[in-house]
């Protein structure tokens, strides 16, 4: 009798087995060949393994906190937009300090050619005399790091830049005091980057701009025309800031990190490049070579991959890169976070709105890659007053005080005169961005 039972029973599981339905695998994830056109190749967000209603979810809130332009990408196709991206994909945006990360991919691409030695001092570009020898024993890298030593004022480097009454930005960086020694200290200084740009500038023997319209920008598409990059009144393309480029270019440099490099079959800058460019210096675990790296760094929230980085620009212009998850994201706007500090909270630097934003769009996965992190929770924050602001440094630009370059004036600076402020600009380009028409932007609409 137990031999008959048991038989009964695997003819029963056998059966049952048979009968049922089988459950069918889901549909493989869709890919898409970059363009170098203005419209980006799109998915419907099912075909990148989202579910439609949740990512409205997320493109909703952020619309509805002063995101201007909000571009989602997987698999390198975008599968969701923000609600006024038809009237801002085209409008160019100051991105504020994502300049540096740009500057960056400059330099990589410069490395990649073997015009720049990362591990030199800049003695080794800049002309004879200029400059102290502590000054010229920084590094390449301790440029590209924000570990030059330099003394930072973020007021005083910024304001100069939006008026530009300025001299010469990347000499005035040499006349900066050393605060440390380089390699030692991370500290965020402007006039870095433009030491930076001034000194790729010269490894590449040719103007900045030139070089990366070929290099860079050319390759993706994007016109000389489509953007405004300003430079100081000694024409040199300031490196910390204003790069003013419409959202749907912006996305295009998004995907290029997104793909490692690689803009379809032609490879931009070098993957060797950019894993340095992701690596955190020793001087701070959140920061590479002019990139933000890391979940909890900046702007991104802790329960991000821990793989993530981004470039980062104030008022919260960013792009968010998570390789383990072919995830992009490109958003432009003006700030948008809460903070129960108010305005100085939000200023200083609340990560409360992309907190909210990735909550809502990793639950719009169909799997989602980490569990509901829960609503946001402020952290205390403190800003050291003294490194917004330090006289010295304004007086510098007038040729006063002890920061002063010798030489280096509004008038003049090495013995050569300055373009008058706002020379450079075209007409309907105002700080923030350019809305008017003019013959040496004309792709900016």
């Amino acid at each position: 009798m137990g031999r008959i039972l048991g038989w009964l029973t695997a003819v029963s599981i056998i059966s049952t087995a048979v009968a049922a339905p089988a459950v069918a695998d889901p549909e493989p994830e869709v890919r898409c060949a970059v363009t170098s056109g203005r419209d980006l190749p799109r998915a419907a967000p099912e075909e990148a393994g989202f579910d439609s209603a949740r990512l409205a979810g997320a493109l909703a809130l952020a619309g509805a906190r002063n995101r201007l332009n909000v571009q989602i990408f997987r698999h390198g196709c975008l599968i969701g937009a923000g609600p006024l991206n038809d009237r801002t994909g085209d409008i160019a945006w100051n991105v504020w300090s994502v300049t540096k990360s740009v500057v960056s991919l400059i330099a990589g691409i410069a490395w990649d050619e073997g015009r720049l030695d990362l591990d030199a001092p800049i003695d080794r570009y800049l002309p004879p005399g200029l400059g102290d020898a502590a000054h010229r024993a920084i590094t390449v890298e301790n440029l590209l790091t924000e570990t030059s030593g330099l003394r930072v004022a973020v007021v005083n480097e910024g304001i100069t830049g939006i008026v530009p009454i300025e001299p010469n930005s990347a000499v005035q960086a040499l006349g900066v005091p050393l605060d440390h020694p380089p390699g030692t200290t991370f500290a965020y200084s402007q006039r870095n980057v433009d030491l930076l740009s001034y000194v790729v500038e010269l490894a590449i023997g040719e103007p900045l701009q030139r070089f990366a319209q070929r290099a860079l920008f050319d390759p993706l598409g994007i016109g000389s025309g489509d953007y405004f990059w300003s430079r100081d009144r000694a024409g040199h393309t300031y490196g910390y800031a204003h790069l003013t480029i419409p959202p749907n270019d912006l996305a295009k440099l998004a995907l290029l990190l997104g793909d490692d490099g690689r803009w379809g079959d032609a490879r931009v800058v070098s993957g060797d490049y950019l894993a340095l460019a992701r690596r955190p210096s020793p001087a701070n675990p959140c920061y590479g070579y002019l990139f933000w790296t890391g979940a909890g760094c900046v702007e991104m929230p802790a329960f991000l991959p821990p793989d993530s980085y981004e470039m980062s620009g104030l008022g919260m212009q960013n792009v968010f890169v998570i390789p383990s998850l072919d995830l992009t994201v490109m958003w432009t706007g003006a700030f948008g976070s809460r903070s129960v500090a108010g305005p100085i909270g939000v200023l200083g630097g609340s990560t409360e709105l992309t907190h909210e934003f990735f909550r809502e769009l990793f639950a719009a996965f169909r799997e989602p890659p980490v569990p509901d992190p829960g609503p946001y929770a402020e952290p205390s924050r403190r800003v050291d007053p003294r490194s917004l602001f330090d006289p010295d440094m304004t007086l510098a630009i007038f040729g006063a005080g002890p920061d002063a370059y010798p030489g280096c004036d509004v008038l003049s600076c090495l013995d050569a005169p300055l373009a008058p402020p706002f020379a450079a600009v075209p007409p309907g380009c105002l700080i923030v961005a350019c809305l008017g028409a003019d013959p040496r932007t004309p792709g900016i609409r």
